[in-house]
């Protein structure tokens, strides 16, 4: 029998010390809500210098969110980021969340940078584009989904051949697809409610002084089925494809 191929987490970054000894990590969220059993799943961490494996032996890829900016360039990110165009030309499913989304973008030819209408916190509504319902991704969603966002930075220009998949009022690029095997999402999936707002809590200082209000903030954030949706459907293309 051969040995079953994993799906690989390469996570760029911890949560907030408080909410990981509550709530556990981002590879934690994102396996629980694919419904991934362990032996499935292989996660390496760029930022502890952890070797970065051959794509070919593995059966899906998903890129995490991360405190820091793309635009920081730092080493594990750019290490990371080189190692991308071979993983994409394997076809395995990939899937950027958030930091992930961007440093896609970025390596693929894309821009990424500091949002110009502003960090976008809380659950919001992503209006699904037209390309959407010929995705696998979002294929069958409705044409309007509420998600949790959290970022300063967004894909400021996608890269060429990529496809248009979602926007928000505050960012026009939420998700977008590159050929048939890589996906990029601005929002996070793995998020739920409790998660969000301990987001909006640990920011609100950075947050009021750019003008916006915390509390408001706060009051949008309700639990929501699509981000686990998302991951469930992208945990559905790797079986069919592995």
């Amino acid at each position: 029998m051969k040995p079953l191929k994993k799906i690989l987490i390469v996570k760029m970054g911890t949560t907030l010390p408080a909410l990981a000894e509550r709530r556990g990590d981002f590879d934690d969220w994102i396996q629980r809500l694919m419904g991934a059993t362990s032996d499935r799943i292989q996660v390496v961490k760029p930022y502890e210098k952890d070797d970065l494996p051959d794509p070919s032996g593995l059966s899906g890829i998903i890129i995490t969110g991360s405190h820091d900016m793309v635009t920081d360039r730092k080493e594990w990110s750019e290490r990371t980021g080189a190692w991308l165009p071979s993983a994409i030309a394997t076809g395995v499913p990939l899937l950027g969340i958030c930091y992930g989304h961007q440093l896609i973008a970025h390596v693929m030819g894309g821009s990424v940078g500091f949002n110009p209408s502003g960090s976008e916190f809380g659950t919001v509504d992503v209006q699904l584009g037209e390309h959407s319902d010929q995705n696998p991704l979002f294929d069958g969603f409705p044409p309007t989904i509420r998600v949790h966002v959290s970022h300063r930075q967004s894909v400021l220009s996608l890269p060429p051949k990529s496809t248009l998949l979602a926007s928000s009022s505050k960012d026009p690029h939420q998700a977008y697809a590159i050929g048939e095997n890589v996906w990029g999402v601005q929002f996070h999936p793995e998020f739920d409610a409790d998660i969000t707002s301990a987001y909006i809590k640990a920011c609100a200082e950075d947050l009021s002084a750019e003008g916006l209000n915390p509390n408001h903030l706060l009051g949008t954030v309700e639990d929501t089925p699509y981000g686990e949706h998302v991951l469930r459907r992208f945990g559905e293309i790797v079986i069919s494809r592995s």
